[in-house]
Order: C-alpha cells, then sequence, then structure tokens
C-alpha cells in the first residue's frame, strides 16, 4: 500500500515528517512517496521534489517559480494515474496544492488536507475548491472546524501538529543556562525561514534592537538562523549594523527558551513562543504593493496565529510597510523594565497554552487517514466479490 504525502514549506516538512513516522508505525507495509525536505526524507518518505526548497510567498515571487511549479505539477499528476496511490495527503501550501489536489481527485485518488491553509483569513471563495477536490479536511485550529462545516466541507478535527513537536522537543539546557549566566536581560531575534522574510524583517529587527541597547543597555541579542544559507544573509545585515548579537543555527528552541522577550516574523513559530510563554512582537514588513494585494483579500483581524486562536492581540503585532521599530522596542522595553507587565503577559500565555497546546494531532490524524483508506479498500473488494459473483 502507498501513500503521496506533499508538503511545500519548512513547516509543513516537519509535520510532514512527524505524521509519516506515526503512519509507518501504525502500518510498517505503507510506502511513503511525495514532496517535502530533508525532515520528511529523514522520516522514511521517498522524495520525488525537494519542494520546501521552493517555499515562496507573494505574488511576484511565486511568478518567478511558475514554470518549475507546473513541471512539478504535471510529473505528480503522471505519478498519480500510473501508481493510483490509496490516498494523497497535503499539508498547507494552497496555491500547489490546488493544482495537485485537483489532478489527484480527476484521477479518483482521495485526498486528505492536513493543517488547511487559512482560507478564512484571506481567501474565503476559494472554498469551493476545497469542497470540490478535497475528501476530508483535518483542521488544526479549533475554530477551523465550525468555519469549513458552514461551508459545506467535510471535516475532522485534530489539533495542530506542531504541539506535537513541541511536546518531544529535548532543549540543550546547557546551552540555556549558559546564556542566562551573563546576568544581562536577553531579546531573541526569530527572522523567519524563508529568504524574503529574513531579507525583509531582519533590517526592521536590527532598527528595533538598536533602539532597545539604547534603553537598556547590556542587553544580550540571539538570533535563530533556520539554516546556513539563511545565517549567511543574516551574518550580512548584521555586519553594518552595529549590533552586537550572538547567531546560532538550528537552536531556535534554545534561544527561545533562554530569552525574555522576543520579536519574531509572523508564522507557526508564534505557538511554539507562546507554549514556552515568551512574550514577543511579532512583525512582518512588506512591499507597498503586497500591503494592496493583501488588504483585497485578507479579512482576519490578526496575522498572529496566538491572537487569532485568542480572538485578542496578546501579542503585539505589527504588519508593515514602514519603519515601524520605534514601536517595536517600547513593547520590548516594557517587559525588560516593568516585571509586573511581563507576568501579566506570562500568566495569559499560560491559560491560553493549557486550552491550546494539546498534543496529539498526527496520531489524531494519521488514525483518521489509515481507517478511511481500509474502509475504501474493504469497499472496492465488496464490490469485487459482488460483480463476480453477478
Amino acid at each position: 500500500m502507498q501513500l503521496f504525502l506533499s508538503a511545500g514549506e519548512p513547516s509543513g516538512d516537519l509535520h510532514g515528517a512527524n505524521l509519516a513516522r506515526v503512519l509507518h508505525e501504525r502500518a510498517p507495509e505503507l510506502s511513503i512517496v511525495g514532496f517535502g525536505g530533508d525532515k520528511m526524507a529523514g522520516a522514511g518518505v521517498k522524495l520525488l521534489y525537494p519542494l520546501t526548497n521552493l517555499a515562496v510567498m507573494w505574488v511576484g515571487r511565486v511568478l518567478v517559480n511558475l514554470p518549475t511549479f507546473f513541471k512539478i505539477v504535471r510529473r505528480a499528476e503522471v505519478y498519480l494515474r500510473s501508481k493510483r496511490p490509496a490516498a494523497l495527503v497535503v499539508i498547507d501550501y494552497p496555491g500547489f496544492h490546488w493544482a495537485l489536489i485537483k489532478r489527484a481527485h480527476r484521477v479518483g485518488v482521495p485526498v486528505f488536507y492536513f493543517v488547511p491553509p487559512q482560507l478564512w483569513a484571506w481567501a474565503g471563495w476559494r472554498v469551493s475548491k476545497m469542497n470540490r477536490w478535497a475528501d476530508t479536511v483535518l483542521t488544526a485550529l479549533p475554530f477551523e472546524e465550525t468555519w469549513y462545516r458552514q461551508r459545506g466541507v467535510r471535516t475532522h478535527y485534530v489539533g495542530h501538529p506542531y504541539f506535537d513537536e513541541l511536546a518531544e522537543q529535548q532543549i540543550d539546557l546547557a546551552f540555556v543556562a549558559a546564556r542566562r549566566a551573563e546576568g544581562v536581560p536577553i531579546v531573541a531575534l526569530l527572522p523567519g525561514s524563508r529568504n524574503q522574510e529574513v531579507t525583509a524583517n531582519f533590517p526592521l529587527m536590527l532598527a528595533a534592537a538598536a533602539r532597545i541597547r539604547e534603553a537598556v543597555p547590556g542587553t544580550l541579542f540571539l538570533i535563530a538562523g533556520y539554516n546556513e544559507r539563511l545565517a549567511k544573509t543574516i551574518r550580512q545585515h548584521l555586519a553594518g549594523s552595529g549590533i552586537t548579537a550572538e547567531l546560532y543555527v538550528g537552536r531556535t528552541p534554545e534561544v527561545i527558551e533562554a530569552a525574555d522577550a522576543c520579536i519574531a516574523v509572523s508564522g507557526s513559530v508564534g505557538f511554539e513562543l507562546m507554549y514556552r510563554l515568551k512574550p514577543t512582537v511579532v512583525v512582518y514588513k512588506i512591499s507597498d504593493f503586497a500591503r494592496f494585494v493583501s488588504k483585497q483579500f485578507i479579512v482576519c483581524k490578526y496575522i498572529s496565529l496566538v491572537n487569532l486562536v485568542a480572538d485578542e492581540e496578546v501579542y503585539p503585532e505589527f504588519l508593515t510597510t514602514k519603519d515601524s521599530s520605534p514601536e517595536i522596542a517600547a513593547h520590548i522595553v516594557g517587559w525588560l523594565t516593568k516585571p509586573e507587565s511581563r507576568e501579566r503577559l506570562v500568566e495569559r500565555l499560560h491559560a491560553l497554552r493549557t486550552t491550546v497546546a494539546v498534543p496529539g494531532a498526527c496520531e489524531r490524524a494519521a488514525d483518521f487517514i489509515l481507517g478511511r483508506i481500509s474502509a475504501s479498500q474493504i469497499g472496492t473488494s465488496s464490490q469485487l466479490v459482488g460483480s463476480q459473483a453477478g
């Protein structure tokens, strides 16, 4: 039995890897192929293409990569037609995955959408595509189940797989202790996992860091680099900034755990910041054109997943086209210099974590997918027996 699994972003690669491990535990005979990254490959997925290398956002970046996307989709369709896997499971990354699930549906391969795109935030009208082409949406956020069901989509709530990863993480406590041993305030900078995120947001973070250092001398800045390629870009910006900071690659959990406060690009890392009870300012700097386009489509109140789940602004956030470093720095300085302010936020994060951060999403998703595949195969066998008897 074979399953096709596809993820196009670093976070999807992580969730795909965790899902693949559970699927293999539940069904050792299962063969998993598809698109993803190093983590999925390490979990036993045979990659037909390293799709996470093309992780992009915003219209201009997508257009540049369109020929490659079309080529990969055509390759996938040939594979789906010839191999007929038991199911296709896709993770977020809607632009590419719309094309993929449409073709899977066309050839009769069942489609499960794990961690669905946030259509409720920016593209509600596209839910018709989900309704037509996905057999079941495995929802990740508490309010998604209701939103999708109200629009006729078949759903099954499993929770967010990011909390599976967090529950299993083993923090290097010696690293954290060594950073804290200096006895100075620590601010973590998390500039993102995509090239354009780092390029757009890290200079803004450095501008905020300069203001924080001026207000709170001696502050230690720790930077989390997603990989060495992005770390090179970070070093280039850091070199001319006048900011002294420590850059670590592959140490994001430790950097977060060591920090008193954080500045982070909007994304799933927000859940880790909430999980570790870290006061954080969420930022996402975009171009004027991207801001114009986003205003036409984005309908949700917040960009931070934490704020969306809480339905209030727990984390200050800035979706901005300008230099918002004064406002960003003001929040961080307030938390560093007014302990009571920081404690109030930590208490709110603790209450939110208790209700939201429930691990086991990958187990629930794997059980549902395997159950549906098994039921489908039994149904097919029964039909064959009936036709032969007739």
